[in-house]
């Protein structure tokens, strides 16, 4: 009797680990900072609970990187990925799907498949951060970036040559190092 209660408690505790990780959404993450990307560049697909926040936690997890969350009268906000401490104009935002929530990142619901970016953005007089938009470069997967601050003003020159080995299907990336090199 005793080889049978052990069993089926060994059948519980595998069927109680193995569950959750069966309910766990598989997205797309990258963490694009100042200057380089910190984590994703190759486009990893990771298991995440729920939400955008949730993305952020398991792509550190998986890239060994420091966040960290503040709890401010309007709920929790990133304000810290790496050595970057968000204050001033500047600080941490997220996309998922190419698009930026008007929700904080513990209230989107993603789905699998999702793509989240978090990036580092600087906001200015005009409102919220430059978009940067990507135009195909003579390469395979290589694409030149122009970056507009408000759809209004027409865009600056793209830099030459490829500037982001980006895959065609991921959402244009905030402000790759190489943008900032190349001066936009």
């Amino acid at each position: 009797m005793s080889n049978r209660l052990l069993v089926f408690l060994a059948v519980v505790v595998a069927a109680l680990l193995v569950v959750p990780a069966a309910f766990a959404l598989r997205v797309h993450v990258r963490v694009e900072g100042k200057t380089q990307t910190i984590y994703g560049s190759a486009e990893p697909t990771l298991s995440v609970r729920a939400n955008a926040l949730d993305a952020l936690e398991s792509a550190s997890a998986a890239g060994e990187f420091y966040y960290h969350v503040q709890t401010a009268s309007f709920g929790r906000y990133v304000d810290q990925i790496g050595r970057y401490l968000a204050g001033g104009s500047s600080g941490w935002v997220f996309k998922v799907n190419g698009a930026s929530p008007p929700v904080g990142a513990d209230a989107v619901t993603l789905k699998d498949g999702d793509r989240v970016l978090w990036y580092w953005a600087t906001f200015g007089p005009t409102g919220g951060p430059p978009t940067l938009s990507l135009r195909a470069g003579p390469k395979r997967n290589c694409y030149r970036s122009s970056r507009r601050t408000t759809p209004a003003r027409s865009r600056r020159p793209a830099a030459r040559g490829c500037t982001s080995p980006v895959a065609a299907s991921w959402p244009a990336p905030a402000r790759p190092a190489s943008a900032l090199i190349a001066g936009l």
